[in-house]
């Protein structure tokens, strides 16, 4: 008997095994999610419900990096319609300068950004690696 035919069985029988492991962009999503822990930022998927007027809809459930808020009473909801153009659930643009300088220092693939009385989180795309999440701590611990 061929030396081949066991091993050719024994690939076909580890094969299902391949579909196991962690794609490239997978392992990178890991790896932003483990640096995000480490920079005290956390995350969590959550489901969403985006407004149908957004040009590309995103996934859901979503990635949310959040922190929590001490002291701050103030409540608002941005949606990036476009890379750069932050709306609120009327499409009317932010009219806070502070907040929207802050806002376009984010990455274009930032979907949402909400602040309560208890915490401020965004939904991101996870794609820029660390310079992005660099951006997104630093928001998150401005405006936490």
């Amino acid at each position: 008997m061929s030396p081949w035919i066991p091993l050719v069985l024994v690939a076909i029988a580890l094969s299902p095994l391949a579909a196991l492991l962690p794609s490239r962009r997978q392992r990178g999503q890991m790896d932003v999610r483990l640096q995000a822990r480490r920079m005290g930022v956390a995350m969590q998927l959550m489901p969403q419900d985006w407004p149908h007027w957004l040009a590309q809809l995103p996934p859901s459930p979503c990635p949310q990096y959040h922190s929590a808020r001490r002291g701050r009473q103030d409540s608002w909801c941005y949606w990036q319609g476009e890379p750069g153009q932050w709306l609120n659930k009327w499409r009317e643009p932010c009219e806070d300068g502070a907040l929207l300088a802050q806002l376009l220092e984010l990455p274009a693939d930032v979907f949402k950004v909400e602040a309560s009385t208890k915490m401020v989180a965004l939904c991101w795309g996870e794609r820029g690696g660390e310079e992005a999440l660099q951006r997104i701590a630093d928001f998150l611990q401005l405006r936490a």
